[in-house]
């Protein structure tokens, strides 16, 4: 018994594990970002466990409340809306609780958009970076992308398909011209990816504003030099 961490398809439910089916279907309840996501998996699974709002909006003493959930003996599956609990994700106080108070925690890993893309990218990822969602006004997300400018590690980012663009042209202005794909409804039926070289920007034809994106820029590489 204890807290289970559950990756969870982010767009085809086929990529659903065994491992992960069962667990789910053994955990006496869920905590989940938003129910209504995650219903449409127990719809698809035939469950109706009870399921328990764990997100950014969660206060800590209800974090409290379920560890102490956990503690008498219950045993809960903590999903996100899609990929791995944690990454970009707001699970991991629940988490680090029930370490420091020797509740049992295991992971089932599994989908996870970040690793999908640099797949996909094909760009060098033995080292990389993942900045998640950046600020919105230009000057802190130039700030931010200001510590890579002179970085090899190659960067993962989640965007809104109406601000990518934006993000594009204050990548160029801090990173120079580097290569770059746009990773669009992975796993889905519209799938797409994208590269391109900045400056370059893709049109409206070109990738769709919509669905879910995630980034990746490739860090900045080595010039060549004549000996």
């Amino acid at each position: 018994m204890g807290l289970t961490l559950v990756a969870t398809p982010i767009g085809n439910l086929g990529d659903l594990s065994q491992r992960a089916e069962t667990a789910l279907r053994d955990a006496d309840f869920w905590l989940v970002e938003d129910t209504r996501v995650s219903g449409k998996l127990q719809a698809h699974l035939g469950l109706s466990k009870p399921m328990r709002i764990l997100n950014e909006h969660t206060s800590p003493r209800q974090v409290e409340t379920y560890l102490e959930q956990l503690q008498t003996g219950k045993n809960a599956a903590l999903l996100t809306d899609g990929g791995t609990p944690v990454i970009s994700d707001p699970g991991a106080l629940l988490i680090d609780l029930s370490h420091e108070s020797q509740v049992e925690v295991d992971s089932i890993p599994g989908p996870s958009a970040v690793t999908n893309s640099l797949a996909l990218s094909g760009f060098y990822a033995q080292r990389f970076a993942f900045l998640g969602f950046l600020a919105r006004k230009p000057g802190p997300i130039k700030e931010e992308l200001s510590a890579f400018a002179d970085s090899p590690l190659t960067l993962v980012f989640f965007e809104s398909p109406h601000r990518l663009c934006k993000l594009l042209q204050l990548a160029h202005e801090v990173l120079g011209e580097r290569r770059y794909a746009v990773c669009r409804e992975m796993t889905k039926m519209h799938q797409q990816v994208w590269r391109a070289r900045l400056p370059v920007l893709p049109s409206e034809t070109e990738v769709l504003p919509k669905g879910e994106i995630s980034l990746v820029i490739e860090g900045k590489r080595k010039s060549k030099t004549a000996d």
